[in-house]
C-alpha cells in the first residue's frame, strides 16, 4: 500500500520506513519559526539551539507594540536573534503575518517540515510542506535539539474538479468544504484533483490556513509548475516535491465540483457544518464592522477584489470597514496598484501588517453586541472582541459587498458591475 503525501513526508524526515495512521515518528524539522507573543510569554528561552540556520522570527501578532508588555517581548526577540545569530530576522515593517512571510520567503518548501508557535501553521502545506502549530514548550525543545514527535494521521482528501466562477474565491471554497465534511478532527486534508490548477496560489493558502478551522493536523497541497517556479524565484535553497502515491489509502474521499459553488458565508461562533450560501441566509443582517485581512485573506488577491468591489461607491453610514494586509510587501504593491487609494476614498481604514483586529488584540477591536463580516481565520465568541459580539466569515468580495451595502449580501451584482 502506498503513502499520502503527509505520510511520504514523515517518512522521509524519520528514517525513510513506510509509516502508517497510528504511528508514532521522530523526525527531523527544517524550518522552525517563532513569533512575538512566544518572546512575550513567560516560557523560557533557551541556553543553545541546534542550528540558527533553521530558525526564523517574525514579528507579528501586536505589531507596532501596544503594551509596554509587547514592546519588551520584542525587545527579547531582538536580543535573542542577535545573541545565537539568527539570521532570518522579520522586525516590525520588515516582514508582516508570519504566514505570509513564509510563502512570499520561500521559507516553507515542498517535502520539508515546519513548525511555527501560530495554529495556523498549516497554511505552508500551500507549498507541499508538512506544517503544524506547535506549543511553546514543544517549540523550545525543537529549538534545542532541531527534532519533534508526531502521531502520523490518517487523511481526508478532497478532489478537485470543474472551472471555479469568477465570484468565488478560496474562501467560499473552503467554507463549501466546512458544510461538506464538518470538522476533520485528528485527520490531515490533502488537495487533489485537475481543479487545483483553477486555483491561484493565495487561493490554496487560504484553504491550506483554514484547515486549522476544520481541526486538521496538516493540509497539503501537490507542488505543481505554479508553486515551483515561484519558489524559484524567491530562493536558491533545494527542494523536492512530494506526490501522494496512486494507491494511497484515505479515511474519507470528497468530491468538489468548483463550477457548483456559489458565495458562502459562515454564522457566527463556529466553522464546521454552519455554513451556507450568502444567499440562503434566512434574515437581513446589518452589520457594525467589515474585515479585510489576517494571514488567510490578506493577501494581493484580497485587496484587488475588494477594491474591485467598492470602486465608486461608499462604505455605509453607520460601518466601519478595515483592511489590513498580510505582509508589508503586500501593503507595497497594493499602493503601486491603486488599491489603497480605491479603498480609501470608499471610505475603509487601512493599517499596517499585523495579526491585530483578527485576534482581538488592537487595530479593529469589536465592541458589545455589535456585528462583524470577517474574512479572517476564525468566528468565535471574543475573538474578534466582545463576547456579546457576533462574527459572520465569508470572502473578502463578500465582505467589501456587505461593507457597501450595510449588511450582509452576496457579492456577484457588485463584482459584475465592476468588471
Amino acid at each position: 500500500m502506498g503513502m499520502t503525501m503527509a505520510e511520504k513526508i514523515l517518512s522521509r524526515h524519520s528514517g525513510g520506513s513506510r509509516v502508517r495512521p497510528g504511528d508514532i515518528v521522530v523526525c527531523d524539522v527544517d524550518k522552525i519559526v517563532q513569533i512575538d507573543l512566544t518572546f512575550a510569554a513567560t516560557a523560557p528561552m533557551p541556553k543553545r539551539i541546534a542550528d540558527p540556520h533553521k530558525i526564523v522570527v517574525i514579528l507579528d501578532h501586536a505589531v507596532p507594540a501596544p503594551t509596554i508588555a509587547d514592546a519588551e517581548g520584542q525587545s527579547i526577540a531582538r536580543r535573542f536573534v542577535r545573541q545565537f545569530g539568527v539570521e532570518k530576522f522579520y522586525d516590525v515593517g520588515r516582514g508582516g503575518i508570519c504566514h505570509q512571510v513564509i510563502l512570499e520567503n520561500g521559507i516553507a518548501l515542498p517535502g520539508q517540515i515546519l513548525t511555527c508557535t501560530d495554529s495556523h501553521t498549516c497554511a505552508s502545506g500551500a507549498f507541499n510542506c508538512v506544517a503544524r502549530g506547535m506549543g511553546p514548550l514543544e517549540m523550545l525543545q525543537i529549538m534545542c535539539t532541531g527534532k519533534t514527535w508526531y502521531q502520523v494521521a490518517p487523511t481526508v482528501k478532497f478532489e478537485l474538479r470543474g472551472r471555479k466562477p469568477a465570484n468565488i474565491f478560496g474562501k467560499d471554497v473552503f467554507l463549501h468544504l466546512a458544510a461538506v465534511a464538518g470538522s476533520v478532527e485528528g485527520h490531515n486534508i490533502e488537495f487533489g484533483g485537475p481543479g487545483v490548477a483553477e486555483l491561484t496560489l493565495d487561493d490554496r493558502a487560504t484553504l491550506a490556513t483554514m484547515g486549522a478551522e476544520l481541526s486538521a493536523e496538516f493540509a497539503t497541497f501537490p507542488a505543481d509548475q505554479r508553486v515551483v517556479e515561484h519558489l524559484r524565484s524567491v530562493t536558491r535553497e533545494t527542494f523536492e516535491a512530494i506526490e501522494s502515491d496512486p494507491d494511497a489509502t484515505y479515511s474519507a474521499a470528497h468530491d468538489i465540483d468548483l463550477s457548483a459553488l456559489r458565495p458562502y458565508v459562515a454564522r457566527p461562533d463556529f466553522i464546521p457544518h454552519n455554513t451556507l450560501p450568502v444567499a440562503e441566509l434566512a434574515d437581513e443582517v446589518p452589520i457594525d464592522q467589515a474585515f479585510v485581512g489576517s494571514c488567510a485573506n490578506g493577501k494581493l488577491e484580497d485587496f484587488r477584489i475588494a477594491a474591485q468591489v467598492v470602486r465608486g461607491r461608499k462604505v455605509a453610514p453607520g460601518v466601519r470597514f478595515i483592511v489590513t494586509p498580510a505582509s508589508q510587501r503586500v501593503l507595497k504593491e497594493a499602493v503601486h496598484r491603486g488599491y489603497v487609494e480605491t479603498l480609501l476614498e470608499a471610505g475603509a481604514v487601512v493599517t499596517n501588517s499585523t495579526c491585530g483586529a483578527c485576534y482581538g488584540g488592537h487595530l479593529g477591536i469589536v465592541g458589545p453586541n455589535e456585528v462583524c463580516i470577517t474574512s479572517s481565520t476564525r468566528n468565535f465568541k471574543g475573538r474578534m472582541g466582545s463576547p456579546s459580539a457576533r462574527i459572520y466569515m465569508a470572502s473578502s468580495a463578500t465582505v467589501a459587498a456587505s461593507a457597501i451595502a450595510g449588511r450582509i449580501c452576496d457579492p456577484t451584482t457588485y463584482l459584475e458591475d465592476n468588471p
